[in-house]
C-alpha cells in the first residue's frame, strides 16, 4: 500500500499547473493593470509557475514565485532556466502565513488559487503592506453563487472552502481592505474540466490499474474520483473569478476606516 500523502500527491501532480487556457485568463487580468516599467511582482503561491512564467513576459520585470512545496518549485526552476529567465524571475520557499518582505516591494501582487489558505480579507490585508502606494493586487478564487447550497457541496466546503463567497462580497471585502476594484471578470466552469477535471479523470483511471489489487489505494482514489462525480452535477458551484484591484493611499485608506 502506497503512503496515503504521497499516493494523493502522485494524484495531483502537475495537475495544477496553469494551462494554455487558463493562461489565457491570466493575460487577461494582467492587460487590466495600466502598462508599468520593468515592475516587481510577487506570485503567492506559485505552484508550479504557469503564471509565473506568463507575468515575467507580459510585463518584462521581475517576478518572485513563492510557495512551500519544493518539488513544484524544483520544477519550477528548471522551466525558468529552460525558458531564458533566469535574470528576471526566482523563487523562495515560504509560506504566505510568514512573508516578510520589506514594505512597499512590490509593484503587483499576484494570487491564483492560493488566497483561501490564509481566507480573502486576511489575505488583502496582511499583503497590503507589501504593496507599492497605488500599486495593484490580482487574485483569482473560487465564488459562490447566489442560491442554496447544495447539501453535498456544503460539506465538500466544509474545510478549506468553507469562506468561499459569492462575488458581491468579494468586492465588499475588497472596498473594506483599502482598494479599488479595477475590475473582474469569471473563468467559466469548462475550463475547469478542460485543465483540470479531465486530466484528473485520466490520472486516476491509470492509477486504478496499477493498484488494482490494493482496495486501501483503491479507497483512497474512490476519494479522489467523487470530486469529479460532484463537479459533473454542480458545475455551476465550480465557477472561479478573478479580482484586479488597486491599492488606496495610505491616508486614503485610514479615512476610510473611521
Amino acid at each position: 500500500m502506497p503512503d496515503r500523502a504521497n499516493l494523493v500527491a502522485e494524484v495531483h501532480e502537475g495537475l495544477l499547473q496553469a494551462g494554455p487556457a487558463r493562461l489565457e485568463f491570466t493575460r487577461r487580468a494582467y492587460q487590466m493593470i495600466p502598462r508599468q516599467s520593468r515592475p516587481r511582482i510577487l506570485d503567492v503561491g506559485c505552484g508550479e509557475g504557469g503564471p509565473t512564467l506568463e507575468l515575467a513576459r507580459q510585463s518584462g520585470g521581475e517576478v518572485v514565485g513563492l510557495d512551500i512545496h519544493r518539488p513544484s518549485l524544483e520544477r519550477l526552476r528548471k522551466r525558468i532556466d529552460e525558458a531564458g529567465l533566469s535574470d528576471r524571475v526566482r523563487v523562495e520557499v515560504c509560506s504566505m502565513l510568514a512573508m516578510d518582505f520589506p514594505d512597499e516591494m512590490f509593484d503587483i501582487i499576484w494570487s491564483e488559487g492560493s488566497i483561501h489558505i490564509i481566507g480573502f480579507e486576511q489575505g488583502l490585508g496582511a499583503w497590503r503592506r507589501f504593496v507599492k502606494s497605488a500599486g495593484f493586487m490580482a487574485v483569482h478564487e473560487g465564488i459562490r453563487p447566489q442560491g442554496h447550497l447544495p447539501p453535498e457541496m456544503r460539506e465538500r466546503w466544509h474545510g478549506a472552502y468553507q469562506n468561499i463567497k459569492t462575488a458581491g462580497e468579494y468586492i465588499e471585502a475588497i472596498a473594506a481592505q483599502g482598494y479599488v476594484l479595477v475590475g473582474q471578470f469569471r473563468v467559466p466552469a469548462d475550463v475547469w474540466w478542460s485543465e483540470y477535471f479531465a486530466p484528473l479523470a485520466k490520472r486516476i483511471r491509470m492509477l486504478r490499474e496499477r493498484h488494482a489489487d490494493d482496495a486501501e489505494a483503491c479507497a483512497v482514489l474512490d476519494r479522489e474520483e467523487a470530486e469529479i462525480v460532484l463537479f459533473k452535477k454542480y458545475p455551476d458551484w465550480y465557477g472561479s473569478s478573478f479580482f484586479v484591484m488597486q491599492k488606496k493611499p495610505e491616508d486614503a485608506a485610514l479615512h476610510n476606516a473611521r
